[in-house]
């Protein structure tokens, strides 16, 4: 059994396509097929279904794929403890991340990351919706959700600070809400999914269902209209933080916060050797968002 072979069946096995699978790995389609051959026969069974349209996983791929990333991911920590292969992150990283979150804050600092890893391409896809990272091919994604699945593993990039504010001029037409209750009195603009606001005050924690005439699916436009001064809204202050600054955005019920545990996380799938594209990815941006005090 070779190891190229078997790094190519692991590439198959998260993006579906041989020939894309190949092309990562500098193979042609024939190159690549002619691998996925030699491993089978090595292995004496069949590994994927074809098709013209799809290529799966058959029952023995299904059982033999955790072994084979065990097995790369013990060979590329032992090359780097000696120097060699993937000291030096190589190959495609695919990054699947919030759209909003990726455009404010992934690619300001995707400049400096591929610099100091030349040698490492980067598939970034942004998707608002919570990707299957293996279905989709995915080494890693950034969430602010709560993993649910134990077969993967979520390191902390960044915390989430979230805050209720408004704009000024809603809030001199409107007035300042004081108290949870207050809020039933003024246009709350609802994130989807997030309409039910908890907060926590002198007396203890209240949860209301936040009610307006504006809803919408994406962090950047709920903060929008809340600057236009159509209502209230919950924000995440690495989403509102040069608005807050420019004062078109203010907090509003300081003596109130927000019960929530969310934070920016870097999911990927578990395994007992962490990959150094993976790595190298991590550490690079728990390095860049900890040196941001603004958010």
């Amino acid at each position: 059994m070779i190891i190229e072979h078997v790094r190519l069946f692991v590439r198959i096995a998260q993006t579906h396509n041989i020939s894309l699978a190949g092309q990562e790995l500098g193979l042609s389609p024939a190159v690549a097929s002619s691998y996925l051959n030699k491993l089978e026969s090595s292995l004496s069974v069949r590994l994927l279904h074809r098709t013209t349209r799809k290529v799966s996983l058959t029952e023995d791929g299904q059982t033999f794929l955790p072994f084979a990333e065990d097995v790369l991911a013990s060979v590329d920590a032992a090359q780097a403890s000696l120097g060699q292969g993937e000291s030096t992150p190589s190959g495609t990283l695919r990054v699947s991340a919030p759209a909003s979150f990726g455009r404010i804050h992934l690619m300001p600092e995707m400049k400096g990351f591929m610099q100091a890893y030349p040698q490492l391409k980067v598939d970034l896809r942004f998707s608002d919706s919570i990707v299957d990272l293996v279905e989709g091919g995915f080494d890693i994604a950034i969430r602010n959700a709560e993993l649910k699945n134990s077969s993967l593993v979520a390191r902390k990039l960044a915390d989430d600070h979230r805050i209720l504010c408004a704009s000024p001029d809603y809030l001199e037409q409107f007035g300042h809400p004081q108290t949870p209750e207050d809020l039933s009195q003024h246009e709350c603009l609802v994130l989807a999914g997030l309409d039910h606001w908890q907060l926590k005050g002198p007396n203890g924690i209240t949860t209301i269902k936040a009610r307006g005439r504006f809803r919408a699916d994406n962090g950047e436009t709920v903060r929008d209209a809340c600057v236009q001064g159509l209502g209230i809204t919950i924000c995440s202050k690495w989403i509102a933080y040069k608005y807050l600054q420019r004062k078109e955005l203010v907090e509003v019920m300081g003596d109130y916060k927000l019960v929530d545990n969310s934070a920016i996380w870097a999911v990927y799938p578990s395994s007992r050797q962490l990959a150094p594209k993976v790595r190298a990815f991590i550490d690079y941006f728990v390095a860049a968002f900890n040196s941001q005090s603004d958010w």
